[in-house]
């Protein structure tokens, strides 16, 4: 019995000292994980929506509550106005959840462009959505109010051939996010005047 108890106490010990270690190990590498993920997943979708910018849209960023979430927020600075920021949003699509990143002006409410930070959908097929550019130009000057529909859905976008649902899927992420912009303008407005360069 009292082997039992001796190893229990060993394993709690045990237990209880992993568990601190993994704890300080995400702490520490919670700031460079991040990092690597704006880099490497969204950054290239940024970077492209939001090219001509004089400054580092990845930089230049805040958060936003809305409702539940917190949302990053990238500022593009085009003649010498921060006028243009860009957020991400979600859609399902044919491999589960598609990521978008959508840039809006807030001066004339109009789409800059559009990029697809992540998605699971099949190479050659529906991941083009991430790189076949003519598709992302679709969404581009679009006014943001109204909601966006393939062709075969009686929408203006062109789905990508062999792609639909993926095609379906960027098309629900840019219409959730008008809905977003909309809630969020006033204190997009407001951190925007803030804003010095």
């Amino acid at each position: 019995m009292k082997e039992m108890i001796k190893m229990v106490v060993v394993l709690t010990v045990l237990s209880a000292l992993s568990g601190g270690v993994l704890a300080k190990l995400e702490s520490f590498t919670k700031d460079k994980i991040e990092m690597q993920v704006l880099n490497l997943v969204k950054g290239p979708a940024i970077r492209t929506i939001l090219a001509g910018a004089s400054n580092d849209p990845l930089t230049d960023r805040f958060t936003i509550k809305d409702e539940d979430t917190e949302r990053n927020i990238f500022v593009g600075v085009f003649d010498g106005k921060p006028d243009t920021v860009a957020f991400e949003v979600s859609g399902k699509s044919f491999g589960g959840d598609i990521g978008l990143m959508v840039a809006v002006n807030v001066t004339d409410d109009k789409i800059v462009g559009v990029g697809v930070t992540t998605s699971a959908d099949t190479p050659g097929l529906g991941l083009r959505a991430k790189t076949d550019p003519s598709f992302a130009a679709q969404f581009k000057g679009h006014a943001a109010d109204k909601p966006f529909k393939v062709t075969t859905d009686g929408g203006t976008i062109n789905a990508l051939s062999g792609a639909t649902i993926t095609s379906r899927g960027v098309c629900a992420a840019a219409t959730d996010a008008e809905s977003v912009y909309k809630r969020i303008k006033p204190q997009l407005i407001a951190k925007l005047k803030d804003y010095s360069k």
